[in-house]
């Protein structure tokens, strides 16, 4: 079994969508396979779901799927290419008229462009390589800009209005067709892109229960507003995703670096999984090995104690996507061997209805680290503990055992967490012999490790964990 602590997640696409590729992705270190929804057919994506579910039975693995809801995400429509470069200096209509766009007119596919963008606003395309000024607006179906930083325009672009108060809702009639789908797949991990605020996540959870599906959530932050209201989204999502791309085109990107780390360390403290996205191996797109700065950006998010790091491109159409989970997975090895990412030990809150649970599993990690234990070992069926016990970022591996079959493949996205399926419930010594012979058996403990089991007492009644035991491997 691979242990890292920092999982991996690689987007699946044309170069890797393939059984035998999604195979050696597994064996190479991939945690959760991406499902990107505004790319590929749903007959390609079904058939990614499919080819998962046989093969985590195959390889008896866990591996879980984030499906990837685009979210109000806007694009330019069909670009004449013979008529395709933007020049400083020049005038440029924008129109909501279906149409093929050039260098002198482009189609927009938001049908509520006119309606929000006014006089001096910035439109930036395709990732802020072009830039332009709104002149005016005709308020009917054309906006006249002009163009502040030109270069060459490729069909479909992303389309963003750092300035603008968009109108679009957070699921949009596709986002609600992917979602249904999404659901009726019982996928594991939901992620929504461009959420302003806790709101739109708690409309996406909406569904997800009216469905009376399990599925997890995961808010994509690429909006000022919703870094301004980071603090809701974290306490309303299930986990929190740093999408680097979009975000460092809404504000500048010189404040990026500080704000992948306020999120990831206010993720930890709350106990809700942080995923680093974008670019992180990108040059891997066409090399086969990655640049000096790309594997210190990976060990950065390593140090600072993410729960994933993020492959987009570089394994949906890159040149040798196995190649490229096999790198990252070396760089989080290596640096996971630093003793300073361990132990963050966030103290629980005495006024919390949790506190019994969050200070057991608090204080089993001080213990932990006093008596250099090589496993702390929980018995769960909501999960909660687990990622109580993950967010401490304890240097001893984290072994869970749960009857709840959607827990293990929601854990491959949790820092630390190795899952295991487990459905005796005996008395509670019994079951500690149980799975103390188990991970002896596997040859996860060796003669003399100090193992920590937590649990709760009594154990039928599977309640939150109130209980510590410190036991050696004789």
């Amino acid at each position: 079994m691979i242990m890292n602590k920092t999982k991996i997640i690689a987007t699946i696409g044309p170069a890797s969508q393939s059984p035998a590729v999604l195979e050696q992705l597994i064996l190479a270190g991939a945690n959760v396979l991406r499902i990107n929804a505004s790319h590929g057919k749903r007959e390609d994506q079904k058939q990614i779901i499919d080819d998962l579910r046989k093969l985590n039975d195959k390889l008896k693995t866990n591996v879980a799927i984030l499906f990837d809801l685009q979210g109000p995400k806007i694009r330019i429509g069909e670009i004449d290419s013979a008529h395709a470069e933007l020049t400083n200096g020049q005038e440029v209509a924008l129109t909501t008229k279906e149409s093929i766009g050039n260098n002198k007119r482009i189609y927009v596919k938001y049908p509520s462009f006119i309606k929000d963008v006014k006089a001096g606003d910035r439109i930036l395309i395709d990732d802020g390589n072009i830039e332009l000024k709104v002149l005016s607006n005709n308020n009917l179906d054309e906006v006249k800009a002009l163009v502040v930083d030109g270069g060459i325009l490729s069909s479909k672009k992303g389309l963003n209005l750092p300035n603008t108060k968009i109108s679009l809702p957070s699921l949009t009639p596709k986002d609600k067709e992917d979602l249904e789908f999404a659901l009726d797949n019982d996928v594991e991990w939901i992620g929504l892109s461009f959420i302003r605020s806790a709101r739109d996540l708690e409309a996406l959870k909406s569904v997800i229960r009216y469905k009376n599906k399990t599925s997890k959530t995961i808010a994509k932050i690429e909006k000022p507003e919703a870094v301004a209201d980071i603090d809701q989204i974290i306490a309303v999502a299930d986990g929190v995703m740093v999408a680097r791309g979009d975000l460092g085109v809404e504000i500048p990107l010189e404040e990026v670096p500080l704000i992948q780390k306020m999120i990831v360390q206010k993720c930890i403290e709350a106990g809700k999984p942080v995923i680093i996205a974008t670019q992180m191996m990108e040059s891997m797109i066409s090399n086969q090995r990655p640049t000096r700065a790309e594997v210190n950006d990976v060990g950065n998010s390593v140090i600072d104690g993410a729960d994933a790091v993020m492959l987009s491109a570089e394994t949906s159409v890159g040149r040798d996507p196995v190649n490229v989970v096999q790198h990252m997975l070396r760089i989080i090895m290596t640096v996971q061997k630093n003793e300073g990412i361990y132990y963050h030990n966030h103290a629980p809150n005495r006024e919390s209805r949790t506190f019994i649970s969050d200070s057991t599993t608090y204080n089993a990690c001080v213990i932990a680290q006093q008596c250099n234990a090589s496993a702390i070992v929980t018995m769960t069926h909501s999960g909660y503990s687990a990622q109580r016990i993950a967010a401490q970022r304890p240097k001893a591996n984290i072994y869970v055992f749960t009857d709840n079959h959607l827990l293990l493949t929601q854990f491959s996205l949790v820092w630390g967490i190795q899952g295991f399926f487990y459905d005796k419930y005996h008395h509670t010594d019994e079951n500690i012999t149980d799975i103390k012979e188990f991970i002896e058996e596997k040859k996860y403990v060796n003669k003399g490790d100090i193992v920590i089991h937590i649990f709760s007492t009594p154990l039928q009644a599977r309640g939150r964990a109130n209980t510590i035991k410190i036991n050696a491997i004789d």
